[in-house]
């Protein structure tokens, strides 16, 4: 599917920042206006279903896991001016 491509680049360098919920939001917006228009549909319920059924998760929901990956890995960085920095 032509979505998965494109949400690395929809996401590159998001883990950083933090994001409010209003842009969560949008990022889920284009996903799911990408399955409606994928499938014909106006019913946010069909959309859903159509994700789950695929597999396939929101932006909101992946945003979150890359989070926690980045912190995972910026907690572990040895960096003297990343330790600095953190207080």
């Amino acid at each position: 599917m032509a979505a998965n491509k494109c949400i690395p680049i929809l996401l590159y360098g998001l883990e950083a920042p933090l994001l409010l919920k209003s842009h969560l939001s949008s990022l889920d917006f284009v996903i799911n206006r990408l399955f409606m228009k994928l499938f014909k549909t106006s019913n946010i319920d069909v959309v859903k279903c159509c994700q789950d059924y695929f597999g396939f998760d929101l932006t909101s929901v992946i945003w979150s896991k890359l989070v926690k990956k980045f912190e995972v890995k910026f907690n572990a960085c040895t960096n003297l001016l990343r330790k600095i920095t953190a207080y």
